[in-house]
């Protein structure tokens, strides 16, 4: 069967499309690579056995996995009261939680700083340091990830053919157990794709981490901000060898996405 071509001057359109791929992505993550391989065997494994470094990573791999999952959960219930119920004021929530994604990162990590320290609106009634802890962290990454669960939900569960729900009814099925196995195993893929990029965005987060964590070295240091300590030292090779561990996380967790999205839809498809 003869392919048909939709886009007139195919040729010229992929030539522009991998042109433009080549200067925003392909070229800086090559130069990233580049300039990091000027490091030696010996810098790089003092470098990722160094205690800054592992328990940078450790933190933030506990503070994003923490707030990817909790938004999995209620970004699954967010999605689901915005496709299924109307109600007064829904489209203001539904414009509100894509306010992470508008609102600068640093202008919500002061905001959560100044609400949650000590003396803060919301901070003054807990007797557990929220602002400068680990527990900061992960309340602003809950507040950048939280988007990326619920708009990767939210299509999906549009989409979900109502006659299979009604179906699963009329045989006797009571509402869990039609969510069980009627709504949640057609849901699934895009709920672990929305946790995953939840998880692989709280990683590399910067802008709103870096007032409410303090910056406190060894203890609320995060990798991103063992990166900017090594470029305030002059270490740019450092630096960039961070830039390229994170990259390779990040690739690796895309990596696993993909995978789970062609496992279930080959599933689907049989």
């Amino acid at each position: 069967m003869q392919q048909t071509r939709i886009i007139l001057g195919f040729n010229l359109s992929l030539g522009y499309t991998l042109t433009f791929l080549s200067l925003v992505v392909l070229i800086p993550l090559g130069g990233l690579f580049i300039f990091s391989a000027q490091i030696s065997a010996e810098q790089f494994v003092k470098l990722i056995t160094s205690r800054q470094l592992l328990l940078a990573l450790g933190l933030s791999f506990k503070s994003a996995f923490s707030a990817a999952l909790v938004n999995s959960f209620i970004g699954l219930l967010l999605a689901w009261v915005l496709v299924r119920y109307q109600f007064w004021g829904k489209r203001l929530m539904d414009t509100f939680i894509d306010m992470p994604f508008a609102l600068p990162t640093a202008v919500a990590g002061i905001a959560l700083t100044a609400i949650y320290a000590r003396n803060g609106i919301i901070g003054q009634f807990f007797e557990t340091k929220i602002a400068y802890s680990s527990l900061g962290i992960t309340l602003a990454l809950l507040f950048v990830t939280l988007p990326f669960v619920v708009r990767t939900l939210q299509p999906v569960l549009d989409d979900l053919p109502k006659d299979v729900e009604e179906a699963a009814e009329i045989l006797g099925a009571s509402p869990f157990q039609t969510f069980r196995y009627v709504i949640f195993p057609a849901i699934l893929p895009a709920w672990i794709t929305g946790f995953t990029l939840a998880f692989a965005r709280g990683i590399g987060e910067y802008g709103s981490v870096v007032f409410i964590s303090g910056n406190l070295p060894f203890r609320t240091e995060i990798l991103p901000l063992v990166i900017m300590s090594k470029l305030d030292q002059y270490d740019y090779v450092g630096a960039a060898t961070i830039g390229v561990l994170m990259l390779i996380i990040s690739f690796l967790l895309i990596f696993i996405i993909n995978q789970i999205q062609r496992y279930f839809a080959k599933r689907t498809a049989k």
